[in-house]
C-alpha cells in the first residue's frame, strides 16, 4: 500500500481492491463481508443490504443525474442478490450556495426511480458544508431488500455455467468523459444508468437457473470477470467479438485508447447461468428495450485458474487483466 490515498484507489479495479482488502476488510474482517458480494446477505438469508455513495461529475448528464444514480446504484446492487428493493435511506452533503432548483430536480429523479423499484426512501441525514468542502453535492443511499430467490452467489460460478451481458457495455463511462470534457459529438450517446430489478425479477419469475449477477460498475465487466474468476476460483474465456460494443463507445475508446470492457456502466450487467437455461435467459432479457443485445460472451473453465482470457476473431489470446491506474475518476 502506498502511504497515500491515490484517485486510482476508487476506480474500482486493482488499486481499489488493494485499499479495500488492506484497510477495510483487515478491519472489518467477518464471514458476511468476506463473501464480497453486490450486497450482504442477513438475517437468515431473508434481507439483502447494500450501501453506495455517490460522487459524480458532473451532476446532470445525458441520461440521468446524480439523483437517478443514486438511487439505480443501491437498488442494482441488492437486485443483483436476487432481493426486492424495498426501504432505502438517503443522506446528503450539500455544499453551501447549491441552487435550490437543482435540489429538487435531483430528488424528483430519485422519486421517480424509486416508483420503478416499488421502494420507499424511510430514514435519511442531511448536512450543509462551507463553500469548497465539497463540489456541490455527495449522495449516500442505503438500501435494504426482500430475497426472492436465495442462493445467488459469485462464490459458486462452476464449469456448468455460462457468461452473458444484458446489453451493450461502456455507455456510462464514455458518456460521462464525452460530457466532461465537453467532446461534441453526432450521436445519440447516453448513460445505459436504469434500474435493473424489472429484468432480474422476469429471470427469476421464468425459473432461470441463476449462479451468480454482478452489475459492471466501475472497472466494467472487466473487474466483474476477474473477480468472479478469482472468488470461484475458475478460469472465464471470453469471445472478444460477442461482446457488445456501441460504435459511439467503440469510436470514443479508439480516440482515447480506453478498453470498453473497463468502462464504468450503471445499467449493464454480467450474468453467470446454467447452460441449460442461458438462451432461454437471453430470450427474456430481449423482451426489454435496452437489452436488444444481450448475448452470451463467454464461458468458464479450468484452463487457466483465477484467470480471465479474451479471445480475439483471428483466433489469439491474452489476459484480459483487473483495471489499474486512474481512468475516470467521479464516474459515480
Amino acid at each position: 500500500m502506498n502511504k497515500t490515498i491515490s484517485l486510482a484507489c476508487g476506480n474500482g479495479g486493482e488499486e481499489n481492491n488493494e485499499l479495500i482488502s488492506k484497510v477495510f476488510y483487515k478491519a472489518f474482517k467477518n464471514e458476511i463481508l468476506e463473501k464480497s458480494e453486490d450486497a450482504a446477505i442477513i438475517h437468515n438469508g431473508e434481507l439483502a443490504f447494500s450501501t453506495d455513495s455517490f460522487t459524480v461529475s458532473p451532476l446532470f448528464f445525458p441520461g440521468a443525474d446524480i439523483g437517478k444514480l443514486a438511487i439505480c446504484g443501491t437498488c442494482n446492487d441488492l437486485a443483483m442478490m436476487g432481493a426486492k428493493p424495498k426501504y432505502l435511506s438517503c443522506s446528503v452533503i450539500i455544499e453551501e450556495g447549491f441552487e435550490t432548483r437543482e435540489l429538487e430536480k435531483i430528488v424528483r429523479s430519485m422519486k421517480k426511480e424509486l416508483e420503478v423499484n416499488g421502494a420507499i426512501v424511510v430514514s435519511g441525514d442531511t448536512k450543509v458544508v462551507p463553500r469548497g468542502s465539497v463540489d456541490k453535492i455527495f449522495i449516500n443511499t442505503t438500501g435494504i431488500g426482500e430475497v426472492l430467490k436465495k442462493g445467488i452467489s459469485s462464490n459458486n460460478i462452476s464449469e456448468d455455467d455460462l457468461i452473458l451481458v444484458n446489453r451493450d457495455i461502456g455507455c456510462h463511462g464514455a458518456t460521462i468523459f464525452s460530457t466532461r470534457e465537453g467532446i461534441e459529438m453526432t450521436s445519440n450517446l447516453e448513460s445505459d444508468c436504469a434500474s435493473l430489478f424489472p429484468q432480474v425479477k422476469a429471470l427469476i419469475d421464468a425459473g432461470i437457473h441463476i449462479t451468480a449477477l454482478r452489475d459492471a460498475t466501475r472497472g466494467g465487466v472487466s473487474a466483474v470477470l476477474n473477480e468472479w474468476a478469482k472468488q470461484s476460483n475458475i478460469c472465464i474465456e471470453v469471445e472478444e467479438d460477442k461482446i457488445p460494443v456501441s460504435d459511439e463507445v467503440s469510436g470514443i475508446c479508439e480516440i482515447l485508447g480506453f478498453e470498453a470492457a473497463a468502462l464504468a456502466n450503471e445499467g449493464t450487467f454480467v450474468l453467470a447461468i446454467n447452460k441449460d437455461d442461458a438462451n432461454r435467459a437471453i430470450e427474456v432479457l430481449k423482451t426489454f428495450e435496452p437489452c436488444a443485445n444481450a448475448t452470451i460472451i463467454g464461458k468458464v473453465t479450468d484452463e487457466h485458474k483465477q484467470k480471465v482470457i479474451l479471445k480475439s476473431s483471428w483466433g489469439t489470446k491474452r489476459f484480459l487483466d483487473t483495471p489499474s491506474g486512474e481512468l475516470l475518476p467521479r464516474i459515480c
